[in-house]
């Protein structure tokens, strides 16, 4: 199974819309996939008994993570790194079983010019330190609000395109790496 997570507890955002569009991509190649939604995660998670006691939305975000052959994250850029939520969620998760030998592919939204760059690239690094494959191919979304609204989805053609191929690859990456997908 693929997972995608929208990487922001950020309700209704655009991290979302892409989620879900990717979730309909990977559907449509015959792939089983879900969405994780950060936006879904009680606030508890957010309190320091959460490390000790998870609350159960994190535990069933984390099943779906350990039985995930590969992860999508779509990254919104936040003061010029990931959402704080997306690194407490990765901190969450149990140590070295979620991220050990998992291939993880990158899609970065933001509303500048860089599309997110700083933020996928942090996540590489955090996902290296824990042993991940990281897919190299990344797609970087610039003036986000220009590709993609909450009324309509995503509304570039050229766009929707490169995610595709995109997708393509990284399930030929699991794949090659003895993934069942």
């Amino acid at each position: 199974m693929i997972v995608i997570i929208s990487g922001t507890n950020r309700e209704g955002s655009l991290s979302s819309v892409f989620s879900n569009v990717l979730n309909e991509i990977y559907q449509e190649k015959g792939m089983d996939s879900k969405v994780l939604e950060l936006s879904e995660l009680p606030p508890e998670t957010f309190s320091p008994s959460a490390y000790t006691e998870k609350p159960r939305k994190v535990l069933d975000f984390t099943n779906d993570i350990l039985n995930a052959s590969g992860l999508v994250i779509v990254v919104p850029e936040y003061n010029g790194s990931m959402p704080g939520a997306l690194k407490l969620f990765i901190d969450l998760l149990p140590y070295p079983d979620s991220f050990e030998g998992r291939p993880i592919c990158y899609i970065g939204i933001a509303s500048g010019q860089f599309g997110a760059l700083r933020p996928v690239e942090h996540l590489q690094q955090v996902f290296g330190y824990r042993n991940a494959y990281n897919f190299p191919k990344r797609v970087f979304v610039p003036a986000v609000h220009n590709v993609a609204t909450h009324e309509n989805g995503m509304c570039d053609a050229e766009l929707e395109s490169r995610l595709s191929k995109q997708a393509d690859d990284f399930i030929q990456f699991c794949r090659s790496l003895g993934k069942d997908i």
